[in-house]
């Protein structure tokens, strides 16, 4: 059983997906274990909500798993793939909140900091999603996916269903308009211009 356990563990994500597709439990938990802290994340910060992020997670693995037997290696990577249905699945989400206001969430904490630092990143991260919560969809998802999820442009541009030049026009525009949605709360968030 170990040595099955290590020989998933090095698999690509297209070869547990294919081993999955044929009958392997093993390669989904495998999968999945890799898998889902990544797209909760990513949910997450385009949902403002954990519990909503979990269960698009959910569903979007779940299509995954349905699509498994099918699956053709060399067209898309397993997590573009996973990442662009996760962004529908989000934007559907969102357009059906349209009009009420989205819940701020806590960020979990990690390790145990300083009180004072926890508080500094609560407030940095309570800014930059606000700030986020500013831009227009397209130009959050790209930014998020870029600058947070750290994907490539050509994984983002597969994701989002748009050429490369838009990506970095989204991610650049996104990353000014945040920029200048910030810039007052440099000092209070601890950003304190070191060449003054």
């Amino acid at each position: 059983m170990n040595m099955a356990l290590d020989t998933h563990i090095d698999a690509s994500d297209d070869a547990l997906l294919i081993a999955f597709g044929n009958g392997d439990r093993l390669a989904a938990r495998t999968l999945t274990e890799r898998l889902a802290p990544r797209v909760i994340g990513y949910a997450a910060r385009l949902l403002k909500d954990r519990a909503e992020a979990e269960d698009v997670a959910q569903d979007a693995m779940m299509r995954l798993w349905k699509i498994a037997p099918d699956w053709r290696t060399g067209e898309a990577k397993v997590t573009t793939w996973l990442y662009r249905v996760v962004t529908n699945l989000c934007t559907d989400r969102l357009r059906k909140k349209r009009g009420t206001g989205l819940d701020e969430i806590a960020e979990p904490e990690d390790g145990k900091p300083s009180q004072e630092a926890v508080l500094m990143q609560k407030q940095r991260v309570d800014a930059l999603n606000s700030a986020l919560s500013t831009l227009p969809e397209r130009q959050k998802q790209a930014v998020v996916l870029r600058h947070i999820e750290g994907l490539s442009n050509p994984e983002i541009a597969q994701i989002l269903d748009i050429g490369v030049e838009a990506v970095e026009s989204l991610t650049a525009r996104g990353k000014r308009a945040l920029a200048q949605a910030l810039a007052a709360q440099r000092e209070i968030l601890g950003f304190e211009d070191d060449t003054a």
